[in-house]
């Protein structure tokens, strides 16, 4: 095939507005109707859509400094609110933030928070206890949501935010609310968009208050006056934690650096394991065979005691439950780089300046490489040798999730906890839609009844 010719796709460019009401349709669709390399117009720019392992891997690892995030929709997404983050950054600063981060998240790090997990998800049992004993309604993607702000924030930032983990929750709803909708011109309701900006604005003010907050607090504790690589069970113990090590005199991040840095981190840790829970429960209550094997294994493995991270091995249909809710229900459900200079991807022309796509939601469904791939079946993960950037939750190259051992570890631990005590069962009738703005989210949120053992 010659190398420049371009991938096959729609004639005309494409309706933004129409492209944003149902995203995930119109990714799908582009895939089913014009194979593994698609390309089309929308907004002034050349998108390429790539549908294989192969080619993800060429974007994100192989020739990965020629395709950049910078200039990209998640950087202009997430960049008024995140600033220069971990997320956000490239090159030289990117390469510094992630070796300053990567300690405090590989895995024998992580493994010494398994107590700071299993007593929150024990603590938030215990709130529900009321429900759970009358049978109403829990608004589980909520809950989830302060459960692993709570986690994050003890384990790795030594801080404990109680009593904000439902106002943090609503905050981040107002910011995907407006940053993942797009806005025709003209604005076809000026009002809804004022509304939304207001929102975000108000949400901005929060988020950054509690982050500021956060990093006063640990600096008036004492934290932060030397570096130290570990961390104490308790998670602010004297070996220190990523907050005293940012703010050490070893490392001199700024203000502003820090503020970045702490939204990032805590923005990107709760929010993509909470909808990964959620996900994972409503697939469960859905598939009450697959259901049954891992409270089988919970009951095996633990027999009523609290899991540990030491049990981690012993739970791999946990693991699967909930890797393969991320199959189907990817967390991040776009990767979007931008090609710096020109390049050849399956064949074809890849010129400077395009924007270059691989999305999670159509590879985790790809028909090449998935049996029954919109079926939920656990068992695909066990002993299954992936081809590399096929399995994406975490996304993939240098890039690749600095936080997955650790969300990996929290969800299992949060699963094998709550299905000691309870069933989640979804309230009858309720909608479940997923909606893809930053995250891939349920629409109407997740509302459900906790049944006793």
């Amino acid at each position: 095939m010659p190398t420049h010719t371009v991938p096959p796709g729609p004639a005309d460019d494409v309706d933004m507005a129409l492209m944003r009401e149902s995203p995930l349709d119109f990714i799908t669709g582009l895939a089913r109707r014009y194979g593994d390399v698609t390309r089309h117009r929308a907004a002034g720019d050349t998108v390429y859509l790539l549908n294989r392992p192969e080619y993800a891997k060429h974007v994100l690892k192989d020739n990965g400094a020629n395709y950049t995030k910078e200039g990209t929709p998640d950087d202009a997404m997430l960049r008024p609110l995140l600033g220069n983050g971990l997320l956000t950054s490239n090159g030289a600063d990117w390469a510094r933030q992630r070796h300053l981060t990567a300690p405090a998240f590989r895995p024998s790090a992580v493994r010494t928070f398994d107590e700071i997990v299993t007593d929150a998800t024990t603590a938030m049992l215990e709130r529900w206890r009321p429900s759970v004993e009358s049978g109403a309604p829990v608004e589980v993607d909520e809950q989830f949501t302060a459960l692993t702000l709570g986690i994050l924030t003890h384990a790795i930032l030594g801080a404990d935010i109680d009593g904000i983990g439902e106002g943090f929750g609503r905050a981040v709803d107002a910011v995907n609310r407006c940053i993942g909708h797009y806005v025709p011109s003209p604005d076809p309701d000026p009002a809804d968009t004022a509304r939304r900006y207001a929102d975000f604005g108000r949400a901005r003010v929060f988020l950054n208050t509690v982050t500021r907050t956060l990093i006063a607090s640990r600096r008036l504790s004492g934290g932060g006056g030397s570096s130290g690589s570990g961390s104490g069970r308790d998670g602010a113990g004297k070996g220190g934690n990523l907050l005293d090590t940012m703010m050490s005199t070893d490392h001199l991040v700024s203000d502003e650096d820090l503020r970045d840095q702490v939204l990032t981190i805590v923005m990107a840790g709760h929010e993509t394991t909470a909808k990964s829970l959620t996900w994972t429960l409503y697939l469960l209550d859905r598939h009450p065979e697959e259901l049954a094997k891992v409270r089988e294994e919970v009951d095996r493995v633990l027999g009523g005691r609290p899991p540990t991270a030491a049990d981690l091995q012993d739970l791999p249909a946990c693991r699967r439950a909930i890797q393969e809710a991320m199959r189907l229900y990817p967390p991040v459900w776009l990767i979007s780089r931008r090609a710096v200079d020109e390049d050849t991807v399956g064949g074809y022309h890849v010129e400077p300046g395009t924007l270059v796509c691989v999305s999670q939601w159509v590879l985790h469904r790809h028909p090449d490489y998935w049996e029954a791939p919109d079926a939920y079946r656990p068992d695909r993960f066990d002993g299954a040798d992936l081809p590399s950037h096929l399995y994406l939750p975490f996304g993939g190259g240098d890039r690749i999730c600095v936080g997955q051992h650790f969300a990996m570890l929290e969800a299992v631990l949060v699963l094998a906890t709550l299905l000691q005590s309870v069933r989640l069962e979804l309230v009858e009738g309720f909608p479940v839609e997923p909606e893809a703005l930053v995250t891939l989210r349920p629409k109407h949120g997740m509302t459900m009844i906790a049944r006793p053992r």
